[in-house]
């Protein structure tokens, strides 16, 4: 194996453990427009982990099938368990990039570096969008327009399938 396919193979582990950590976080926050900012950062993960595995498979390599999702070790919904969620998602959001950015910038596969550079570019709007929830910003995705109304909703945390 690579030291190239090597690394690939590590950083999506440590990805897939983000996109993990994410949907487990997503259940547990019920806010409609923070919940929906999780979707976002899922399906932008899930498009990420695509990439990794395209290029993995490409250097003759396959990408892990499964991971554990973590124990966020909620108690319950709610605004004090949510700010709990999004200081760990903001801390591991830039432990992510400190851990990954010198060995992303040591490439020399200018293909894949640029790629990684991407999905760090977009780890690190990720740590923006918790930070501003800790701030108590809801509009993270975009402003609401002011005709709209009360914020009122929330999320269930499983889906109810018939």
């Amino acid at each position: 194996m690579s030291d190239l396919q090597q690394l690939l193979e590590e950083f999506y582990l440590d990805k897939l453990a983000e996109l993990l950590r994410h949907q487990a976080g997503a259940r547990f926050v019920g806010q409609y427009d923070i919940n929906n900012t999780y979707q976002y950062i899922i399906n932008r993960e899930e498009t990420q982990l695509s990439w990794l595995a395209t290029a993995i498979s490409e250097l003759g390599g396959t990408p892990a099938a499964e991971a554990t999702e973590p124990d966020r070790g909620a108690s319950g919904r709610g605004k004090g368990g949510s700010q709990t969620v999004f200081e760990e998602d903001s801390r591991a959001a830039q432990a992510f990039v400190e851990k990954w950015r010198p060995g992303v910038e040591a490439m020399t596969n200018a293909r894949h570096r640029g790629m990684l550079r991407v999905i760090l570019g977009e780890t690190l709007e990720q740590k923006r969008f918790f930070d501003q929830a800790l701030a108590g910003d809801m509009d993270l995705l975009g402003r609401r327009t002011p005709d709209v109304g009360a914020r009122v909703g929330s999320v269930r945390s499983t889906r109810w399938i018939e």
